[in-house]
């Protein structure tokens, strides 16, 4: 894919207020980290994250969402009533219908005749939102569009810590291990055809795969509960998630319980495999070859993660950005609010050939070139 009239102009963003450590992840945890013999610390040490961050209990995406969105319109000369189109990219949605992007363009004055919807597709949602969006451009459809999300990371991890107390298993633990990376933050990508002024930062194409046979070794869903937790009166959760359908008239949301498992060395090792072969595609595509990209901007899952994607496609670390160690893995949000934070801190600068390198569970990657 390539694109000759799109300009990324403004990327906002927001940032959860509540700081939560790993190591008092790890204090929550005492009673399974003796069971199993492990030492403190481990968390940190499989994954770099120091920290990550919490919005406050039943904080409301639409929010956050709305909140970044206004960040990024601001000083760009580019008013609600100029958008086209409002996607919202989140993993996480305050319903099933209507679409959560509904709730974030009646907070931020978008609607008329502009496209308002939602857009899923695990931890590259964002990604695939500019694509959207930067299509309707191309084709001349709209002028400027905002493609929104907010993830939050507290109700999941809560209910994995429960289940993992309950059920002290180590593979329980392995199968937990991701879910506590993650991090809750809000970010707006603001495109526009560059009829508003000066400025912005020309999205030149990219490239993408995909590995649907991966699908299984990543999932965040729901589950029934054990008979164990029903009677205890544990059910779904999820601040921001929707009850279920009725099976027989009654409420499924009594009978269901939120989890997420991940097999994390499946993860990496066909993720890298992927990213490889996207990131061939990727320098084909945009004729670069691995020297003439100045700057990367990898998705924030992990130290081990990052070290492994740059050694396949041969990066220096040097050219990386990343904020995993202070905000953990924030899905959607990761990428695009590491680009701005890369920039707001002189990582990025004007004229560099950047590469957001992207990837979800699925599998599925996405890598977009950008002339900064």
């Amino acid at each position: 894919m390539r694109y000759s009239r799109v300009l990324v102009d403004a990327i906002g963003f927001e940032l959860a207020p509540n700081v939560v450590s790993s190591v008092s992840l790890e204090e929550r945890l005492a009673p399974i980290y003796r069971r199993l013999g492990l030492q403190p610390g481990q968390l940190e040490a499989f994954t770099g994250i120091r920290e990550r961050r919490w919005w406050d209990a039943g904080f409301a995406l639409s929010q956050g969402a709305s909140a970044a969105a206004l960040k990024a319109l601001e000083g760009t000369g580019v008013r609600p009533a100029d958008l086209g189109a409002l996607v919202y990219a989140g993993v996480c949605r305050e319903n099933f219908e209507p679409a959560t992007a509904c709730a974030v363009a009646e907070r931020v004055g978008v609607g008329g005749s502009a496209a308002v919807y939602d857009l899923s597709n695990a931890c590259l949602g964002v990604l695939n939102g500019m694509i959207e969006v930067a299509n309707r451009i191309e084709l001349g459809q709209l002028r400027a569009g905002l493609v929104v999300s907010c993830e939050s990371a507290r109700e999941i991890n809560e209910l994995a810590i429960d289940r993992m107390l309950q059920s002290p298993h180590i593979d329980s633990f392995k199968d937990s291990m991701a879910t506590l990376t993650g991090g809750s933050g809000a970010v707006a990508v603001l495109l526009t055809d560059g009829s508003f002024g000066p400025g912005g930062h020309r999205l030149l194409g990219g490239a993408l795969r995909a590995a649907p046979e991966h699908h299984r070794i990543c999932r965040w869903g729901v589950d029934p509960v054990p008979d164990g937790l029903a009677h205890g009166g544990q059910v779904v959760a999820g601040a921001g998630r929707p009850p279920l359908a009725g099976d027989g008239g009654r409420p499924r949301h009594a009978l269901m319980t939120e989890v997420m498992r991940t097999d994390a060395v499946a993860v990496l090792k066909n993720g890298v495999v992927l990213g490889r072969r996207t990131w061939e595609d990727f320098l084909r595509e945009l004729g670069w070859r691995p020297q003439d990209v100045d700057k990367v901007i990898c998705h924030q899952v992990g130290l081990v993660h990052q070290r492994e994607i740059l050694a396949a496609f041969g990066v220096p670390p040097s050219k990386d950005f990343t904020t995993f160690e202070h905000l953990g893995n924030i899905g959607t949000v990761s990428l695009p609010l590491t680009a701005a934070l890369a920039a707001e801190r002189g990582h990025l600068s004007a004229g560099d050939r950047v590469g957001l390198l992207g990837i979800g569970s699925g599998l599925n990657c996405l890598m977009l070139g950008l002339s900064w």
